[in-house]
């Protein structure tokens, strides 16, 4: 962190905290290593070299904690993106702060270093974590209960701090911070944001702080199925030449991130032949468009053109001088979420 320049030059109160909070501390005894095929145990009793490796891989590597039906369910985030998070959070001691997602507890333990003792309440929709994580935190309650949809008490809050993703941030949160307060939390596959609530208290907006994936809301409906069950074997229902190269479509992140915006269900796969970059799209539902490299030949399928979709959502990126991710301003009331390059 520090040979990069990572620590936050504005909070020099996270890097002492992470140093008074260790990740370590934090971390159960069996970690989760992804080997190529599948997720495998890597236990700290059995072999705590690898079980250290794992947990410091480096500081953009979260560490898998739990696995259900295969897949990653809860994790220690990324060191670096956790710093971002809490530098953005803006935290102050005396702060009340609302935690949502406590998982292992790290980050509600460092929000507490800073706010100080009985200024945090965390919520855990695992009850499992929930009771682990208060063996962990003696100045913070942790509450069982699902933090998208209930505020627990202790409100209206300083600072919220969320540690999973969601498409669109919950009135209930807004309702739930104080006027001119900070609410920071990821976005969707996209990173992570921080809003200020307005004087009124009737709606907050803010900008795009940082890029990472985090562990979705476990409440949140997710697509079931992937390209080939969308595609079926049916034929396209249409077909053009669009004579694009489709190599920025996977190289380029700024993007990749103005697409996800304008077409949030789209699912953007690609892949590198002799002829260049082709590209599989679906919606994980009924929808799904395949780009051909060289010819650059669009089929389509299913009740919407995602295909097209995508496409116009590129090249309006284009029109509007390739806003990078830092450059989109995020709105929210009560009946609505806007989001829009605003450099």
């Amino acid at each position: 962190m520090e040979a990069r320049g990572a620590w936050p030059t504005e909070s020099p109160w996270v890097r002492e905290a992470m140093s008074a909070l260790p990740r370590d501390a934090f971390a159960p005894d069996r970690l989760w290593r992804w080997d190529g095929h599948a997720y495998v145990p890597v236990d700290r009793l059995a072999d705590p070299a690898a079980w250290a490796d794992e947990l410091y891989s480096g500081p953009d590597a979260a560490a898998v904690t739990q696995v259900t039906d295969g897949l990653p369910s809860s994790s220690l985030s990324a060191p670096a993106v956790v710093a971002d998070m809490l530098d953005s959070l803006m935290l102050e001691p005396g702060h009340t702060v609302w935690d949502i997602g406590t998982g292992q507890g790290w980050s509600c333990a460092l929000a507490a270093w800073r706010a100080g003792p009985n200024r945090v309440v965390s919520t855990e929709m695992d009850e499992g974590l929930a009771l682990l994580a208060r063996k962990r935190l003696a100045a913070v309650e942790v509450f069982v209960g699902n933090g998208t949809r209930r505020v627990p008490p202790g409100g209206p809050f300083d600072r919220i701090h969320a540690t999973y993703a969601v498409e669109t941030v919950p009135y209930t949160w807004i309702e739930a911070t104080k006027p001119g307060g900070r609410i920071v939390y990821p976005w969707g596959r996209l990173g992570h944001v921080a809003l200020t609530v307005a004087a009124d208290g009737r709606s907050a907006s803010g900008w795009v702080q940082g890029l990472g994936q985090f562990m979705a809301d476990r409440s949140a409906p997710v697509p079931t199925a992937g390209y080939a069950k969308v595609r079926g074997t049916g034929d396209p229902s249409a077909e053009r030449i669009i004579g694009r190269d489709l190599a920025p479509l996977a190289d380029d992140w700024d993007l990749r991130f103005a697409v996800r915006v304008a077409v949030p269900d789209a699912v953007i796969i690609t892949g590198r032949d002799e002829d260049g970059v082709n590209a599989w799209i679906h919606d994980g539902k009924a929808s799904w468009a395949a780009v051909s490299a060289g010819g650059a030949v669009l089929l389509q399928g299913g009740p919407c053109r995602i295909g097209d979709e995508v496409l116009t959502a590129w090249s309006q990126w284009e029109e509007h001088g390739r806003p990078t991710p830092y450059d989109y301003r995020v709105t929210v009331t009560s009946e609505h979420q806007w989001v829009r390059p605003d450099p």
